[in-house]
């Protein structure tokens, strides 16, 4: 039995799932590959899910650079292989998919190691949002690039917007739409 929780984070509502194996699914509001939800069961006081709920949330508040929960992804040997790779990349610092495929040992499979972190089951435990393009950029992510970035940001691989920024952005936004209500 498949038993789930929902968190909510600074990047939105979370669905965590887990059966007795382990944990099983991290899910973002819009989820580009959502799992098969058929027969979950709300279970928010499941062990599993509680230690998740608990490191997730310590994670989100700054405590928490890494993860120590019983993960149980399912998948190919090969995006197995590259989900456990994604757990090497340590907080606060980005590989690009060619790093990543070198250290899969087959650094030909680049495609096929962005389409598995794609497929990332259990997202930020399993950092696939530190994969980058080889020229710097944010490219795919199944929780949108906007969340990719500010998980970066929160981890200072990308620098913070800087208030000149933000003040420009705000007043392009503001000319372009009156209606936008924006926060100081």
């Amino acid at each position: 039995m498949t038993s789930y929780d929902v968190l909510q984070t600074p990047i939105g509502a979370l669905t965590i799932a887990a059966d007795e194996h382990g944990l099983r699914h991290i899910e973002f509001p819009n989820n580009r590959h959502p799992a098969q939800r058929a027969g979950w069961v709300l279970a928010p006081t499941n062990p599993i899910l509680r230690q998740a709920r608990v490191q997730l949330l310590d994670y989100f508040a700054g405590r928490r650079t890494g993860f120590d929960l019983v993960l149980r992804p399912v998948g190919t040997p090969f995006q197995l292989k590259v989900w456990q790779t994604l757990a090497n990349i340590p907080y606060g610092e980005t590989w690009s998919y060619r790093d990543l495929a070198r250290r899969v040992g087959n650094p030909a499979a680049v495609r096929a190691v962005g389409a598995a972190n794609g497929r990332n089951p259990l997202p930020i435990v399993l950092p696939c949002h530190r994969v980058i393009g080889a020229d710097g950029t944010l490219t795919g992510f199944g929780g949108g690039l906007e969340t990719k970035a500010a998980l970066l940001r929160m981890e200072g691989a990308l620098p913070a917007i800087r208030p000149a920024e933000a003040d420009l952005f705000a007043s392009v936004l503001t000319e372009s739409d009156p209606t936008v209500p924006i926060a100081p």
